[in-house]
């Protein structure tokens, strides 16, 4: 089977490495791909978002799998695309409907989606330029912290928590009247804030049948013990340690359940990932938001803790026979530390060398944003390389990441060294 992935960082290099060691993946596609997919398979430089790119690519090589990275072209249509069309109807595209892509592509969308199915998550209400004084009316009802989410899509930095009620309804009209996320903020959903300790649950569903993967808890902010801006995560530990039995089965009775059966109640197309953020208020579970694909670097901790063949797993998508196959899960805990550029999450340079990486051991490399040029690793994003270990607990396989780390060099590398600090 001929397999294309969609994406440029570390989770599709993650994918990359598991689908090639498939016996079912005979040629691996990556598009547009890094440094590090370029090694495993042919990089080809098209655009998630060009579909009719995609197309192309796809017919060229008899290409019989999508597996759909990031979140753009799912909110965008990639799976309507491809189910419209009497050339690519037959493929398997792993991900879900633009329908289904909405509850991550609108955070009203999955506010509504959650209140209607009695899946629990914090108070909220939507705003518009229109209703910026009822915004912030609103906001003075709220105990601070503030927490202002872009309704859209904006690479994981449209959400703020802000302590002083004047400065969030700044915030607010920044969002609502001057754009400050684009057409993402056009709408801004206000929600009372939830004080507990956050995790990441996910799921892989066919629209009818699902599975539980491992648990994982990522490390939004650049700076240690939790402070400075958000990035798109700085590492990322599975199993959590205090997501015990009892506390996965009030996930799975109380919202995962009722996640799927409610997909399947609007007959929403939906095979691919369900990536559930969640916090523990108490003892309890209380859902953040959902994406629609895996996380990044949570997929570098999860996916090699599968020892399930994937491709495996993927083609019981379409034909919804997800109940018929186990996963089977690595005991082991991994850790996976991420590499940035200098001044990441704000301006930082592209096209530093990196040397070291033929010197890690026993860990996994998972580029991020590199790019190769005369045979030399170069840095081409802000958040570079994850190096992921095993351990038979969490701060074992750590250490172990950041022993290898210490091999990795370039100008203005930076890490968080203090990862599970709250576990």
């Amino acid at each position: 089977m001929n397999i294309l992935i969609l994406g440029s960082g570390g989770r599709e290099h993650t994918f990359a490495h598991k689908l090639k060691s498939s016996e079912f993946c005979n040629q691996l596609f990556v598009a547009p791909g890094n440094a590090g997919t370029a090694q495993i398979a042919t990089n080809v430089a098209v655009s998630v978002n060009d579909f009719e790119a995609i197309k192309a690519l796809v017919l060229e090589h008899a290409i019989e799998m999508v597996v759909v990275g990031p979140e753009d072209p799912l909110v965008n249509g990639i799976y309507d695309f491809f189910k419209q069309d009497e050339t690519l109807a037959h493929i398997n595209v792993i991900g879900p409907s633009k329908k289904g892509a909405l509850l991550e592509g609108s955070k009203e969308r999955a506010k509504e989606f959650m209140s209607l199915y009695d899946i629990p998550t914090a108070a909220y209400q939507s705003f518009t330029a229109e209703s910026l004084g009822a915004g912030k009316d609103f906001l003075k009802t709220l105990t601070p912290p503030y927490v202002l989410k872009a309704d859209g899509l904006a690479a994981g930095k449209g959400v703020l928590i802000i302590n002083d009620l004047t400065k969030a309804q700044e915030a607010l009209e920044d969002m609502l009247t001057n754009k400050k996320f684009g057409e993402a903020s056009a709408k801004v959903v206000i929600e009372e804030f939830l004080d507990g300790i956050e995790l990441s649950v996910f799921v892989l569903t066919d629209g009818k049948n699902y599975k539980i993967l491992p648990t994982a808890k990522d490390y939004k902010r650049i700076g240690e013990g939790d402070t400075g801006l958000n990035t798109g995560g700085m590492g990322a530990i599975s199993p959590v340690p205090f997501a015990d039995a009892s506390f996965m089965e009030k996930i799975e009775e109380r919202i995962v359940k009722p996640t799927v059966a409610g997909l399947a109640k609007e007959n929403i197309e939906y095979k691919g990932f369900i990536f559930i953020g969640l916090i523990k208020v108490g003892n309890d579970p209380m859902v953040i938001e959902y994406n629609v694909r895996m996380g990044d670097p949570e997929t570098e901790v999860v996916l090699p803790r599968i020892k399930t063949d994937l491709v495996t797993l993927f083609k019981q998508l379409d034909s919804q026979n997800l109940d018929k196959v186990t996963i089977d899960i690595d005991e082991r805990a991994a850790a996976t530390v991420m590499v940035v550029s200098g001044g990441y999450p704000e301006a930082y340079e592209k096209g530093k060398e990196i040397k070291g990486i033929e010197a890690i051991k026993d860990s996994l490399v998972f580029h991020a944003g590199t790019t190769l040029k005369n045979d030399k690793v170069l840095t081409n994003g802000g958040r570079v390389i994850a190096i992921t270990s095993f351990s038979d607990n969490f701060k074992d396989a750590l250490h172990k990441s950041y022993q290898n780390v210490e091999q990795l060099d370039f100008e203005g590398m930076y890490y968080r060294k203090d990862l599970g600090f709250d576990l």
